[in-house]
């Protein structure tokens, strides 16, 4: 059997950043360490019921981090084999995999799991708009709810009587962004400081629908995928999901 150095390398590259690191709280959420978080040891930081002394707590600490960035490929690995593995590098024991082999065994695992994200993403985008189109039709009929011929939807709260933007103007507004299940994925009202942005760098349906606005309004916005983050859509917001924006025109920024 091949000892492939190479291989206990590369574990042991990926380990030692977790233990430089892992003398900080981690956040539960994210798997990183807290923003801010204060670097003593575990021993300076006291007892910790279940964990033995430092050893025990430094080797736990550098688990769960190793746990967190598996978290995502979890029904992939086999933990058994994987403490192993981890037992016999340290040990220095020859593994019993040659580097072609494990070569060619990832690359047929990223193969297949790209093309597991796949599927997911196309059966996600096939839920959304359906979802979207049902939701759109009928937020449609509801009292006092405009559609343009793009298929954007509108409602005025407050109308303003200032001027309207140009689709090179700057605008200055307060917004919150919404999924159609009331969840929450961008807000500036919850940041506590007005945006500022060039209409023209932002979605169609942002554009289109701040152009309606005259400064000093308040509109509630309903933007389709195709005006919005379309198929592919963006960070917290899915494959062609629709968005809701309560959106205040403050000012048109010369």
């Amino acid at each position: 059997m091949k000892n492939t150095k190479r291989l206990a390398i590369a574990g042991l590259a990926a380990v030692l950043p977790l233990a430089m690191i892992a003398c900080k709280p981690i956040d539960k959420e994210t798997g990183k360490p807290a923003e801010g978080a204060a670097t003593e040891t575990p021993a300076e930081g006291g007892e910790i019921a279940g964990l033995k002394g430092e050893r025990e707590q430094i080797s736990y600490i550098i688990g769960n981090q190793m746990g967190e960035q598996l978290k995502q490929i979890k029904d992939e690995i086999d933990v058994k084999t994987l403490q192993r593995a981890i037992s016999e590098t340290l040990d220095d024991k020859a593994i019993e995999i040659t580097d072609e082999q494990a070569m060619g065994i990832m690359q047929k695992f990223g193969e297949r799991m790209q093309a597991k994200q796949v599927a997911e993403m196309e059966e996600k985008s096939k839920t959304n708009a359906a979802e979207a189109e049902k939701f759109l039709a009928e937020n449609g009929k509801r009292e006092g709810v405009q559609t343009t011929a793009s298929g954007l939807q509108y409602r005025v709260i407050t109308e303003g009587t200032g001027a309207k933007p140009g689709p090179n103007d700057t605008v200055r507004v307060h917004y919150k962004g919404t999924l159609l299940n009331g969840e929450t994925f961008d807000s500036s009202i919850d940041r506590g400081e007005p945006a500022q942005f060039a209409l023209n760098q932002v979605v169609p349906g942002w554009q289109e629908g701040l152009q309606l606005m005259p400064v000093g309004s308040k509109y509630e916005l309903w933007i389709p995928a195709a005006l919005g983050y379309g198929e592919m859509g963006s960070g917290p917001i899915g494959p062609n999901q629709a968005l809701v924006f309560e959106v205040e025109l403050q000012d048109i920024v010369k």
